[in-house]
């Protein structure tokens, strides 16, 4: 019992630390995994072994699979990437933890955890073959802030180096490393480093994240499409396509605060406003002139509101703006700065008080593992509508003889009526779920069905042309019709949610 109470309140070497961290990255992606659910790309990445990775400026993503495959394609190989991001992840985590805590403690440990607990993450972790590298570009911006050595040089290359390698493999990646820049600020006015060694911080980080950008630039951005690298148009009100993009944004992240997630994070904000003060009068104790604390004390006021700008962050400024759950990385760090306030206060009340960080931590990993039941209900969905699809198909020779047979996605949120009680006392799981179909062209080879495609350019033909002919195959969820060598799939409206009667 000693030792237990040891474990929770004593400094923990490196080994304890990365075992920890293993076990608690493990643990939030064992549902996903267990779901094992290729995730909308996914479908046509594993039918081809394709990249394309390339001309959405992400070269290294496909360098990574191709290193892993040991082919020039990337066949799915999932779990084993997901696998070894999670080993490195806990790696960059434990180094993280010693950077910020030269003596660490479990709770220590905790602070640093929302780094990979982040709700919003479970979106890019649902992605079999994206989710793996946009961890890894996860982990090389941590390693880019924990990275030292002596050399003026190195200091500099090998964090922009990095800094370039997680671009290559997401570019949202950057946001993250902004914010633990910022975090950086906190813990340097916090722990009163000497004036000189702060604000060259600043410049430090600036230059690294310079030399990041330019040899990204020469390296993996030249393989973009340039329709993805367009910015806001700044001739038709850019401020108020930015204000948009945000209050997008910020509709998306409430449909976190539902239930008991509202109070448990408003009594963790409440902590990190106390973590707050005590980090005021620790910068208003400095042997420092009265000028050089106002600069510091507002730079550290600045952080809150950069930090929280950059949970979407470099995205608001695309003009093809996606307010997917996938590019809110940023919402991490901030969670982090609020566990590292928090902590501040708490720690000196009493040593184990900070391990009530764990709450927050439990509501994350309950999340993850309701999304995770939430995958498996689309999972088992989607493969019974496949194989009665392609049961119909196959039944009918003029279907499965047909030149093509044309599939119109048609969108609806009412599909997975099984996750309707999920979704009603966790909002939030259908934001990341982000699935609002009923079947794509690319899963019908998993049943021997070949010859279907998505109609695109003739879609308005598909949903509102047939009417007047008689369908061949009628289903409950859709009509297939013949005309000709043809086929054409045309979904029905799926019966609203929440009119269901049980």
């Amino acid at each position: 019992m000693g030792r237990l109470s040891d474990f929770f309140s004593k400094e923990l070497g490196r080994r304890r630390v990365w075992l920890f961290f293993l076990i608690a990255t493990l643990v939030y992606v064992i549902a996903l995994i267990l779901a094992d659910y290729p995730y909308i790309d996914d479908n046509w990445r594993s039918l081809s072994a394709g990249t394309a990775w390339a001309g959405q400026g992400r070269l290294f993503t496909e360098l990574f699979y191709n290193l892993l495959t040991f082919s020039d394609g990337a066949p799915n190989i999932f779990p084993l990437p997901l696998l070894i991001a999670t080993l490195a992840m806990a790696f960059a985590l434990t180094s993280l933890t010693f950077h910020y805590y030269p003596r660490p403690t479990l709770s220590c440990c905790l602070v640093l955890l929302p780094l990979w607990y982040n709700p919003f993450f479970l979106q890019n972790l649902s992605y079999q073959y994206d989710g793996p590298a946009i961890a890894m570009g996860l982990v090389a911006v941590i390693y880019a802030i924990t990275f030292r050595h002596p050399s003026r040089i190195l200091q500099w290359l090998v964090p922009a180096f990095l800094i370039a390698l997680a671009l290559g493999l997401y570019q949202v990646s950057l946001n993250v490393f902004l914010g633990l820049c910022c975090l950086e600020l906190l813990r340097g006015a916090n722990d009163k480093w000497a004036w000189r060694q702060w604000y060259e911080l600043i410049g430090w980080k600036l230059v690294q994240a310079g030399l990041g950008g330019l040899i990204y630039s020469v390296t993996a951005y030249p393989y973009m499409n340039q329709d993805r690298a367009l910015l806001l148009n700044w001739a038709a009100a850019p401020l108020l396509q930015l204000e948009i993009n945000i209050g997008r944004v910020l509709e998306k992240v409430a449909l976190l605060f539902h239930g008991g997630f509202t109070w448990v994070f408003a009594v963790l904000l409440l902590c990190a406003l106390a973590g707050s003060v005590r980090l005021a009068g620790n910068v208003m104790e400095r042997q420092e002139s009265g000028l050089r604390k106002i600069v510091m004390g507002l730079v550290c006021v600045l952080t809150v509101p950069v930090v929280t700008l950059l949970v979407s962050g470099v995205a608001l400024f695309f003009r093809d703006f996606n307010e997917g759950a996938r590019t809110l990385m940023g919402f991490a760090v901030l969670l982090v700065l609020l566990f590292y306030l928090s902590h501040l206060a708490l720690a000196p009340i009493h040593e184990r008080l900070p391990l009530l960080l764990a709450v927050p931590l439990l509501a994350m990993l309950s999340l993850s593992y309701a999304y995770g039941r939430v995958l498996t209900v689309q999972n088992t969905f989607a493969s019974s509508a496949l194989f009665s699809l392609a049961h119909d198909i196959a039944a009918h020779r003029q279907l499965h003889q047909a030149k093509r047979i044309y599939l119109a996605v048609n969108y609806s949120d009412h599909w997975l009526v099984g996750a309707a009680g999920s979704f009603q006392q966790m909002p939030v799981l259908q934001y990341l779920l982000n699935i609002n179909f009923f079947m794509l062209a690319e899963n019908l080879p998993k049943a021997g069905i070949t010859n279907v495609v998505a109609e695109r350019e003739r879609r308005n033909a598909t949903l509102v042309g047939y009417q007047g002919y008689p369908p061949l195959v009628e289903s409950k969820f859709y009509r297939i019709y013949l005309l000709g060598d043809y086929g054409f799939i045309v979904m029905k409206e799926p019966t609203p949610i929440t009119t269901l009667q049980w």
